[in-house]
């Protein structure tokens, strides 16, 4: 059999089996009276709810000691481990229509904490309630096969974000339109530059229509003209009342984009409230250093 055939035929089961999860959990959820949680502040819903979250990676040398050496160490208490806080006492919320700034220097902990609300992490302290069908566009090329085409791709991420064959295939070539790749739908997705790959994956997040949209940093990549169309498509998601948590290094991009910032350093939160006012608390600390 032709190895093309054998990939779409596996991802075709691929989506197949996502479908059927998908349908077991409505119908769990459906058995026990299950429905998501709303929390209303001054009549707007809230849709992201962070309290106090903090997240910990505990650093050792486990690896370089090897099993035997670290049971010996361990048994003379001589083993030491060290805790890192990513993300130490993060408090804010957001409401539909949101749209938060997460702004800071590298090793801040704003990846880490877009990865606890997009529900790839667990906190170690804290409560974080997120209501709503997050579209999250974390790392340029996660949650795609280089070996598969764009168009079994497009198919597969709809599949992991939980949406049916049907829906794609109503959206499907709006999806791929809006990503200029017309003409390399059948391609292999590791033979795309880095820059298609943003436009799908971007594509993909916004037009399955997310209620809450988490973007890191994806949009640096693209070119000049589908960094504005992609701006015109973000003020879109905001009028049709979708939350979105964006990190980005420009500061001007997040001026015209944002009503909302949050000003991260080691871990900690800085400052939370209207953008302008943070952004230009956060300038003030860029020209000092």
């Amino acid at each position: 059999m032709d190895i093309q055939k054998i990939q779409l035929s596996t991802c075709l089961l691929y989506v197949e089996i996502c479908e059927k999860i998908r349908l077991l959990l409505k119908s769990a959820e459906s058995s026990i009276g299950f429905r998501r949680g709303q929390l209303w502040t001054g009549g707007f819903m809230t849709t992201v709810e962070l309290k106090d979250v903090a997240i910990r990676y505990i650093v050792g040398d486990f690896r370089d000691l090897g099993f035997k050496d670290f049971l010996i160490q361990k048994m003379k208490k001589q083993y030491i481990v060290n805790d890192f806080w990513a993300v130490d006492g993060i408090s804010f919320n957001l409401e539909e229509g949101d749209f938060l700034g997460i702004l800071g220097m590298n090793g801040a902990g704003k990846s880490t904490l877009l990865k606890a609300i997009s529900g790839i992490m667990l906190p170690t302290r804290g409560t974080l309630e997120v209501q709503g069908k997050i579209g999250a566009l974390l790392e340029l090329g996660s949650g795609f096969d280089g070996d598969l085409t764009v168009k079994e791709n497009t198919y597969l991420r709809g599949a992991l974000l939980g949406y049916t064959r049907a829906f794609m295939n109503e959206m499907y070539d709006e999806i791929v339109s809006f990503a200029e790749l017309e003409e390399f739908q059948f391609r292999p997705f590791r033979q795309l530059s880095s820059g298609m790959k943003a436009r799908l994956a971007f594509s993909i997040a916004c037009l399955v229509r997310p209620d809450i949209l988490i973007l890191d940093e994806v949009l640096s990549v693209g070119d000049g003209a589908f960094k504005k169309k992609s701006e015109t498509k973000m003020q879109d998601i905001i009028k049709n009342g979708a939350t979105t948590l964006f990190v980005s290094h420009s500061l001007a991009q997040v001026k015209k984009l944002c009503n909302k910032a949050l000003w991260m350093d080691k871990g900690k939160q800085v400052a939370f409230g209207e953008a302008e006012e943070v952004i230009n608390m956060y300038e003030e600390f860029l020209k000092k250093k």
